[in-house]
């Protein structure tokens, strides 16, 4: 027998797909929803339906956007691409108010063990931006790791013989972290001593 009426349960379940949210978290979410005013529950599932009917990716860079073409896409200087893993890459260096170029999301790294590669992430997106001319430097924000290394080297090969300065983030990020969980100074100074690969 389930300790839970349906509907709690139901709620708890749905909580505990999200990333990092166990079981306990998932049911101290689902009683904070139960004991919302009706008001209060209508918006919080007005803005997830929402989120999810209004985002969609940017035909250019792959970021999250509410149109065709992100306010990045359009307004930034277009001979700088920063490539990074996910969107929420981008929110990582954004927050730095640094970069003044535009970004191209791979939505995923290189990973043959699990049977990602380099046709299955947006690589040729990437090489068909390049190809309309006028950019100088590719910078490759992937993550520390094995696969964002060996993501930004088989690029940065690519890229190279086209002319295109290929840049790393500098070793200021520990090896395994991810990008939107490295404070602004080590992000910041990472991305401003960024090394040629």
């Amino acid at each position: 027998m389930d300790v839970y009426i349906e509907p709690i349960g139901r709620l708890i379940n749905e909580f505990s797909k999200l990333p990092g949210v166990g079981k306990k978290t998932a049911q101290r979410y689902a009683y904070k929803v139960i004991s919302m005013t009706g008001e209060e529950a209508q918006a919080f599932a007005d803005a997830i339906v929402g989120a999810k009917k209004k985002v969609r990716y940017c035909s250019v860079c792959g970021n999250f956007t509410e149109h065709d073409v992100c306010d990045i896409c359009k307004e930034r200087d277009r001979r700088t691409i920063c490539v990074v893993k996910e969107p929420k890459d981008v929110i990582a260096l954004e927050k730095l108010r640094e970069y003044k170029g535009v970004y191209h999301v791979l939505h995923g790294v290189i990973n043959p063990m699990e049977g990602v590669g380099p046709n299955d992430i947006r690589i040729r997106e990437l090489l068909a931006r390049i190809a309309e001319g006028g950019v100088e430097e590719v910078i490759l924000a992937t993550n520390p790791d094995v696969e964002g290394d060996a993501t930004a080297l088989y690029i940065a090969k690519l890229v190279k013989p086209l002319g295109i300065k290929a840049t790393r983030l500098s070793r200021g990020i520990p090896i395994g972290s991810e990008l939107e969980y490295t404070d602004d100074v080590t992000l910041s100074r990472a991305f401003v001593e960024r090394k040629e690969i």
